[in-house]
C-alpha cells in the first residue's frame, strides 16, 4: 500500500478521529483546516493526544494542496459544502467526504452532482461521499450481501444503536431528553437533523442492482419515554424524547422493494441486521452493533487508500463492487 498524504478539512470529533485513523494506518498528515478559533494554531497533535506532529490548524484552504486526498468532514447537506469541495477539487487533490447527502448526491442535489462529476473529471481528481451510514452498513454491506442471492425480491435492513453510548452532539441532534413535540416541529424546520441519508442508502442499494425506482418515501419521528430510562449515565424523564426512528422504503409500482430503518435511541439494543428475500432463498445477518465514530473513521480512510486506483469522477460506494445484484 503506499502512504498517503492526507489533509483534513474539518477537525471536530470526526475529523479527529479521521487523524488518529491516519496516522495510526502509517500515513502522514500534511494539513489541517477549519475556521474553530479556540483551536486556530494549535498543533493537531495537542488535540488527538498524539504528542507533536508539526502541523497546526489553519484557515488556509490552500494549504490542502500538497495532499494526496483531502478528508472533508464540516456538513451533512451538499448545498451547504459544496464550495468547500468543489475549491479542494479545483486545486487538483482528490476528496473523500464524509458529507451524508454527497453518498448519493443525484437524488437531493442533481445539478450539484454534476457539476461535481465535471470539474472533478476536469481536473482529474476523485470525489466520493461515504461513511458507516450511509456509506457502509445500510448500502454497501447489504449490496454485498446480497449478492449471494441470484435473484431478489425484498431487501430489508435495520440499524440499531443506543443513543446514550454516542456522543453528546448526536444526541443533541436527535432530540434526547427535549419535549417530543418540540423536537417533532424541529424536525420539520430543519432545526434538528436526525439521522440524513435514508434515501440516500436506498438509491444506493438500487443502484448496485441497476433497478429504477418509482418512488422512495422517508420518514423520521421523535420516540417518547414511555418510563423512565437511564443507559450509560444518561437518563431521560417519562414522556420526554428518548430518540428517533425513521426508515426509508423504495418501491416499484407498488410494491416495497428496499427498505432501510434507524433506530437511535436511549437503551436501544444495538445490532445491525440485514435480511435479503430471494425467489429462491432468503437470508440473514445480523450484527452486534458498529460504533458508528469510529466506524466513519475507518471506512473514509479505508476508501482514501483506495481513491489513487479509481477513475477520476463523482464515484459512489456500491459502484465500487466488483458485482452487480439482481432484483425480480
Amino acid at each position: 500500500m503506499n502512504l498517503l498524504k492526507v489533509g483534513i478539512y474539518g477537525f471536530g470529533s470526526i475529523g479527529r478521529l479521521l487523524a488518529k485513523t491516519v496516522i495510526r494506518r502509517g500515513h502522514e498528515v500534511v494539513s489541517v483546516v477549519d475556521i474553530d478559533e479556540r483551536i486556530l494554531g494549535k498543533d493537531i497533535g495537542e488535540l488527538i493526544g498524539s504528542g507533536k506532529t508539526g502541523v497546526v490548524v489553519t484557515r488556509d484552504v490552500k494549504s490542502l494542496a500538497e495532499a494526496d486526498v483531502v478528508l472533508h468532514a464540516t456538513g451533512s447537506y451538499l448545498n451547504k459544502v459544496y464550495s468547500q469541495i468543489a475549491s479542494v477539487i479545483q486545486m487538483g487533490v482528490n476528496v473523500v467526504s464524509t458529507c451524508e447527502t454527497l453518498a448519493y448526491p443525484y437524488y437531493r442535489y442533481p445539478v450539484l452532482a454534476r457539476k461535481l462529476d465535471e470539474i472533478a473529471e476536469q481536473y482529474g481528481v476523485v470525489v466520493i461521499g461515504t461513511g458507516i451510514n450511509p456509506g457502509f452498513l445500510l448500502d454497501t454491506l447489504v449490496a454485498t450481501i446480497s449478492s449471494t442471492v441470484p435473484v431478489i425480491k425484498k431487501i430489508k435492513a435495520v440499524r440499531s444503536l443506543d443513543a446514550a453510548k454516542r456522543r453528546e452532539p448526536f444526541r443533541k441532534k436527535i432530540g434526547v431528553g427535549e419535549d417530543p413535540r418540540v423536537v417533532r416541529e424541529k424536525l420539520a424546520r430543519g432545526e434538528l437533523t436526525g439521522h440524513v441519508g435514508y434515501t440516500e442508502s436506498v438509491y444506493l442499494i438500487a443502484y448496485a442492482g441497476d433497478l429504477e425506482l418509482t418512488r422512495v418515501i422517508e420518514h423520521q419521528e421523535p420516540l417518547p419515554a414511555e418510563e423512565t430510562i437511564e443507559s450509560a449515565g444518561v437518563r431521560v424523564e417519562k414522556g420526554l424524547n428518548k430518540g428517533i426512528v425513521g426508515y426509508a422504503a423504495g418501491y416499484v409500482g407498488d410494491r416495497e422493494v428496499i427498505r432501510v430503518e434507524f433506530k437511535a435511541y436511549v437503551g436501544a439494543p444495538e445490532y445491525d441486521e440485514i435480511v435479503v428475500e430471494g425467489e429462491d432463498y432468503t437470508i440473514s445477518w445480523r450484527s452486534s452493533g458498529t460504533p458508528g465514530d469510529t466506524g466513519t473513521a475507518s471506512i473514509v480512510v479505508s476508501v482514501a487508500e483506495k481513491v489513487p486506483y479509481l477513475p477520476p469522477g463523482l464515484r459512489l460506494m456500491t459502484e465500487l463492487l466488483p458485482f452487480k445484484i439482481s432484483f425480480g
